[in-house]
C-alpha cells in the first residue's frame, strides 16, 4: 500500500517557501462577501517587537465541512487566521479569532466553517499585537486536505506514545524522526491515541546505551522532573513542539487526538492518591485538572473554553467511507481493582454508562461504510497495575467479568443492530500487533467477528509483547516483537511502530499495514467491507 496525493501540491516546497507577509492582502468578508484590506504592519526594527509563534501551526478535529487551527504566541495577541483554496493564496478570505491571554498560556484555535469538499486547504495563522495594534507576527503557515463526498480515497495513519521513558528529543538522532516518516506518506489525518506527552516520565540529559554509546536529550527545566504544576503540564507539550518533525508534521496533517494515563500519571484513575516518592502532589484529581487543561490548550481540539464540560470522547464524519470515534478510557473509570466483580457497577466502569449510550447511538445512526473506534487502551491484551490490579479492559482468562461486562455489552449490541465494519484501533502497549476476535474462540461468544489494531510506540521505549486473554476470543495475527524481548528499547534500535490505513473509494477495501521507524510495511491486511 503506498499513500499518494491526489493533488498536485509540493508540500515541502509550499512550506519552505517565503512567507507573504500579512499587510496588504486582500481578502473577503465571509457575511457579505464584500472585499476587505487587511492592514498593513508597522515597519519593526527589531524582530523582538513582534509577537512570535514559536511552537508553529496545526490542524485537528476535521470533519466533513469543519477544521480546528491552532497556534501559541509568546504574548498578549489576537490570533488571524487566512486561508484559500490556492497555494498563492488568491481569492484569501481572513478571520479575525480569539485573543491569546495568559490564562491559556497564550494558546488559541479557531474553526474554520463551511469549507468546500476534497479541496486542498493553505493557511496561515498571524498574530496581531493587542498593544500596537498595526504590530504583527510573521505568518506561519499550514495546510490540510478536507473529507471527500465520494471518488477519493482516503488515507491516514494513527499510533500513540511519544518522548516516553526517557527517550526525549535527540537532534544525534533526527529527533522525533517517525513523524517525518508518517509525514513522507501525505495522510488526510492523524490520530494520537494517546500518552501525547509522559508527564510522569523526567528527561534526563544524557542515558547510556547498552552499547556504552550516549544518547542525548534536549532538555528543558519542566521536563527535568514530574509534572505537577500547571506550567509544568503545559511544559511538556512544548518541549514535543520544539521537535522539528512534529512541527512540520502538525503543519500538514490535521490531528484527532485522545488521552492515556500518562497525561496524567502512570495507570492513573479518578481519585487516586498517590504513594510515589517523587510527588508532592498526591491527589490525582487535582493533578488530572491541571494535566486536562494544558491537554487542551495544546491540542487541536475542538474547546468550549471550560476544560470541565470539553468532551474528550467525540466522534467525526470523513465522507461516506469513514466515521471516527474517538473514546475517552480515563476520565470517568473506576479504581483499578482484581477486575472480577461479577456485576457492573461504578466500580466497573470504564466508559462510563452515558459514554456507552453515547457510541451505541453513533454506530447505530452511522452512515459510513467504515466506523473506526479509536481506543486509548486495548480490548484483550492484559495490562497490569501492580501485581494485583489490572490497568485495562483485560483480566485474563474466563468468562466476562469487571471492566469486560461493558465491553460485552457494547459489543452484542454491534451484534444485535447488525452494526457492520467496525474496526478498532489502539495504542499503549508500545509495539504492533494485529488480532483478529473471534467469537468460535472465545469464552463469551455473543458478538460478531472484528479486528484490532495496535500500534506505537512513536518516540517511547519499546516494551512487550504482551499476553492475550481468551474472554473475547482474540487471534494473534501478528505482533512485531519477539516473546523475551529486552524491556525500554530506545527509538535508536527502529523498533518504533505506527500504523497505516488507506481506504479504497471504489472498492471499499480497508487495507491497514503496521509499519517501522523507516517506514517499512512489517504486516498487512486487507478488509473487505461486509455485504449487506
Amino acid at each position: 500500500m503506498e499513500f499518494h496525493q491526489p493533488l498536485k501540491v509540493n508540500r515541502r516546497q509550499f512550506l519552505l517557501r517565503s512567507a507573504v507577509t500579512a499587510g496588504g492582502i486582500i481578502g473577503t468578508n465571509l457575511v457579505s462577501k464584500s472585499p476587505v484590506f487587511a492592514q498593513a504592519p508597522a515597519i519593526i526594527t527589531s524582530e523582538k517587537m513582534r509577537p512570535g509563534i514559536p511552537f508553529g501551526v496545526a490542524s485537528g478535529d476535521i470533519s466533513d465541512n469543519n477544521v480546528v487551527i491552532w497556534s501559541r504566541s509568546d504574548r498578549p495577541a489576537r490570533m488571524i487566521v487566512e486561508y484559500s483554496t490556492s497555494e498563492s493564496f488568491r481569492n484569501v478570505r481572513r478571520i479575525p479569532g480569539p485573543v491569546a491571554l495568559e490564562t491559556s498560556d497564550f494558546t488559541a484555535r479557531l474553526n474554520l466553517r463551511n469549507l468546500p469538499p476534497n479541496q486542498q486547504i493553505f493557511y496561515r495563522v498571524i498574530f496581531q499585537d493587542l498593544n500596537y495594534r498595526n504590530v504583527y507576527s510573521a505568518p506561519v503557515r499550514g495546510t490540510f486536505r478536507t473529507p471527500p463526498k465520494f471518488g477519493r480515497d482516503i488515507c491516514f495513519v494513527w499510533g500513540g506514545d511519544t518522548a516516553g521513558q526517557g527517550w526525549g528529543i535527540n537532534p544525534d538522532f533526527g529527533g522525533m524522526r517517525i513523524y517525518e516518516t508518517m509525514r513522507q506518506l501525505q495522510p488526510d489525518f492523524f490520530i494520537h491515541s494517546g500518552d501525547n506527552i509522559y508527564a510522569d516520565g523526567p528527561i534526563q540529559a544524557e542515558v547510556t546505551l547498552d552499547d556504552g554509546t550516549i544518547w542525548r536529550n534536549i532538555t528543558t527545566p519542566e521536563k527535568s522532573k514530574v509534572a505537577e504544576t500547571l506550567t509544568e503540564f503545559r511544559g511538556n507539550y512544548q518541549y514535543n513542539l520544539m521537535d522539528e518533525n512534529i512541527k512540520r508534521f502538525n503543519a500538514e496533517v490535521p490531528i484527532l487526538s485522545q488521552w492515556d494515563d500518562h497525561e496524567v500519571t502512570n495507570n492513573w484513575y479518578p481519585g487516586e492518591i498517590l504513594s510515589d516518592a517523587r510527588y508532592t502532589v498526591k491527589d490525582v484529581n487535582l493533578l488530572a485538572q491541571r494535566a486536562r487543561q494544558a491537554f487542551l490548550e495544546y491540542m487541536p481540539i475542538q474547546y468550549d473554553n471550560d476544560p470541565e464540560k470539553t468532551r474528550i470522547y467525540r466522534s467525526f464524519e470523513y465522507g461516506s467511507l469513514l466515521d471516527i470515534f474517538m473514546l475517552d478510557e480515563r476520565t470517568y473509570r473506576g479504581p483499578n481493582s482484581s477486575n472480577n466483580q461479577p456485576e457492573q457497577s461504578p466500580a466497573t466502569d470504564f466508559l462510563s454508562r452515558r459514554q456507552v449510550q453515547w457510541i451505541k447511538r453513533q454506530l447505530l445512526t452511522s452512515k459510513a461504510t467504515w466506523k473506526v473506534i479509536a481506543s486509548d487502551m486495548p480490548l484483550g491484551l492484559i495490562v497490569r497495575d501492580g501485581a494485583t490490579d489490572f490497568e485495562a479492559w483485560a483480566n485474563g482468562d474466563g468468562p466476562a467479568l469487571g471492566r469486560e461486562l461493558e465491553l460485552a455489552d457494547l459489543l452484542r449490541f454491534i451484534k444485535n443492530k447488525n452494526i457492520q465494519n467496525v474496526v478498532w484501533f489502539t495504542a499503549d502497549v508500545h509495539y504492533a500487533a494485529a488480532h483478529y476476535y473471534d467469537p468460535n474462540k472465545a469464552q463469551f461468544q455473543d458478538f460478531k467477528p472484528f479486528w484490532e489494531f495496535v500500534a506505537g510506540p512513536l518516540n517511547a521505549g519499546t516494551f512487550g509483547p504482551n499476553q492475550l486473554e481468551n474472554t473475547f476470543g482474540p487471534q494473534l495475527v501478528f505482533q512485531s516483537l519477539p516473546a523475551g524481548t529486552r524491556a525500554n528499547r530506545p527509538p535508536s534500535e527502529g523498533l518504533q511502530f505506527f500504523g497505516a490505513v488507506q481506504i479504497n473509494a471504489y472498492t471499499k477495501v480497508m487495507t491497514v499495514s503496521l509499519r517501522n521507524l523507516a517506514g517499512q510495511v512489517v504486516y498487512s491486511v486487507d478488509l473487505p467491507p461486509e455485504q449487506h
